[in-house]
Parts: C-alpha cells; sequence; structure tokens
C-alpha cells in the first residue's frame, strides 16, 4: 500500500536526510509534500528526481495526509503535531515534545514495535539519538539475562547541533589546524575543536543535565522497565557526524562474553563488529549508515554480572532520520496506516 506523506521541518538537517532515507528505502510513497517555517516557504526541495516547493507549516496543509515524518523544534511540534493527528494522519515526531507522553510510544523498530499498535494521540515519538543506539545494542543482550543497571557515557558529535553545529565546527577547526585564534563558538556552549565539553551546563538539582535525562527516561521507557538503572554522562566530542557510546550493563543474572556476542551478531538492526580480528566500531564506519555498530564486549573485571561494549551510530540517520522512517515503514507493514488514515 503506497501512502500520503508530508515532511516538517523539510529544509533542516534531519528533514533533508528524511528524504534521502524515503528513497533509499523505497519506502511507498503514493504522494508527498514538504513543509516547513514561513522563512522556508517557496524554497524549492528535490525528491526521486523532482522538484517541490516548500510549503508554510498550517493546519490545511494536512489535509489528506497519512503519515507525518516531522523534526521540528518542540514548541512547533507541541502546536502542530495534534492538529496533523486530528486530520487524520499518524506522526513520527523527533522533536523531546512527545517523548514522555504515556499516550505517545516512543518506539525504536528493533526494539519494541508492537507499540504502534497502541497510538492514542495519533503521534509517535522518535527517541534521543543517543537512547536508540543504546536499546538497539541492549535488547538482544536484555532478552537472555534482563538488564539491571546501564552506565554509559557518550561521545557525540558535532551534528548533534544540526546544520549550525557544523558549520560552527568547521569553523573551528580550520583556524585551530593553522594554529591561529579559534573563533568563539556559535552553536556550541564552548570550543570543541581539540576539545571535548559537556554536552549542556544546565543541571537539575542532581547535578544531571537535560541530555543525561532524556537518556535515562527514554531507556527505560523503550526498554518497557522502569526499574532498569541508568547512569550517563554526556559529551561533545570533536567529530563531525555519529555518537559513540562506552556502555557497562550490569544483569540480574549471569551472561557470557561469548553468549552476549553470539546475540549481537544476529539481531537486527546490529553490525558485530569483532576486535579479535581487528574490527573496532568507528565513527566512520557509521556514518551513512542505518545500523548501529556494536563491538569490544568484555567482561566487567569488577562485576560477575556485568559486561563492557562499544557502541557507534550515525546520530542523524539511525539516532533520528532512518529511525523515523523505519517507524513509518511498520506503521504501512502492520496495516495501522489505511488507505484514510490512522483507524
Amino acid at each position: 500500500m503506497s501512502v500520503n506523506v508530508a515532511v516538517v521541518g523539510a529544509t533542516g538537517a534531519v528533514g533533508e536526510l528524511m528524504r534521502k532515507v524515503l528513497i533509499e528505502r523505497h519506502f511507498p510513497v503514493k504522494s508527498i509534500k514538504f513543509l516547513a517555517s514561513e522563512k522556508s516557504a517557496g524554497k524549492t526541495v528535490e525528491f526521486a528526481g523532482k522538484s517541490y516547493p516548500v510549503e508554510a507549516i498550517r493546519p490545511e496543509a494536512f489535509a489528506g495526509i497519512q503519515i507525518v515524518l516531522s523534526s521540528t523544534p518542540s514548541s512547533v511540534s507541541k502546536e502542530y503535531s495534534p492538529i496533523a493527528a486530528k486530520a487524520g494522519a499518524i506522526v513520527v515526531d523527533n522533536s523531546s515534545a512527545w517523548r514522555m507522553d504515556p499516550d505517545c510510544p516512543l518506539v525504536v523498530p528493533e526494539v519494541n514495535p508492537e507499540q504502534l499498535h497502541n497510538i492514542k494521540k495519533g503521534i509517535v515519538a522518535n527517541p534521543n539519538c543517543v537512547a536508540i543506539p543504546l536499546c538497539v545494542a541492549l535488547k538482544p543482550l536484555h532478552d537472555l539475562a534482563r538488564v539491571k543497571r546501564v552506565v554509559v557515557a557518550t561521545y557525540q558529535s558535532s551534528s548533534g547541533k544540526g546544520a549550525k553545529g557544523l558549520i560552527d565546527f568547521d569553523a573551528q577547526v580550520k583556524a585551530w589546524a593553522l594554529g591561529a585564534p579559534v573563533p568563539a563558538p556559535t552553536a556550541h556552549r564552548a570550543q570543541l575543536a581539540g576539545n571535548v565539553i559537556t554536552l549542556d551546563w544546565a543541571l537539575d538539582p542532581n547535578g544531571f543535565t537535560e541530555e543525561e535525562n532524556k537518556v535515562i527516561n527514554e531507556t527505560r521507557k523503550i526498554m518497557g522497565d522502569s526499574s532498569i538503572g541508568v547512569c550517563p554522562t554526556c559529551v561533545r566530542v570533536p567529530v563531525k557526524i555519529a555518537h559513540s557510546e562506552a556502555i557497562t550493563v550490569e544483569f540480574h543474572k549471569p551472561l557470557s562474553v561469548a553468549d552476549a556476542r553470539a546475540a549481537l551478531a544476529r539481531a537486527p538492526g546490529i553490525v558485530f563488529m569483532d576486535e579479535t580480528k581487528g574490527e573496532v566500531p568507528q565513527p566512520i564506519h557509521a556514518e551513512g549508515s542505518d545500523h548501529t555498530f556494536v563491538g569490544r564486549v568484555r567482561q566487567d573485571p569488577s562485576c560477575p554480572n556485568a559486561l563492557c561494549l562499544w557502541v557507534v551510530a550515525d546520530n542523524l540517520r539511525k539516532g533520528a532520520a532512518s529511525n523515523a522512517v523505519q517507524c513509518a515503514e511498520e506503521l504501512v507493514m502492520r496495516g495501522i496506516v489505511s488507505s484514510s488514515g490512522k483507524p
């Protein structure tokens, strides 16, 4: 079945990738339109060899649309996603606006696709770019030994701040490489070239940042287990694309390295890299891929029921655009989207 699609935030970094991923994955598009802010209205975008005008986001633009792929600021999503849903569409939203809403499923197709049968508000939330690959890696292990606690340190790329982040980083790197004064940051919190910075400086009463709290709350919701302990430390590193994660996972019962490696190697969405063969996941491997790269599986020497992993994924694709398109694919494949929109 082909469906009518709207891409909201079509001119942004993730919106551009959504267009690309829809084509690459041969998504069954019947018709498509591209929406953005008034500032971008009137521009044109390319899709499948054709040129399309960018329309301003407005309520009437959602008439007849069955699936909306949205990547906008949370404030915009809070205003327009319910309007699109009321018009009959199912919205797959990439902002943080709906992720912890109990009536909006938070979905990673390799982990909890069954939640797509429980869309009460007509909105599916696309998770945080750290939580997605984290849960993809945890799922096959959770099925074997049930995750008790996760400690994760992230190494997040400059593209996590979108196109502005990449422009900012490029300007810094050019100056830094020449030994010239590094320009003041315009997108990042501090100088990123030759540096590592805490992702956010706004701390909660316990000292955790907004990004870290997203990882805590979203991981529990995606995994469907609020008892899982999650302790993240999120930082930005001087890499253009792809986030990396150093993960220590404690289980409720022992899980051997051999069994974990075997489970990861056969799990959907994972490219397992064998360090005994000189293979270690790197951002350059993950860039441009929809897969989650996992390697360096080893026993935690401090805890008999724990393993350590190294995980890398393209934050713009699997961490955002591709996961959203995969959710849309599941909606079509499972018959959740009907010819007249949502059931």
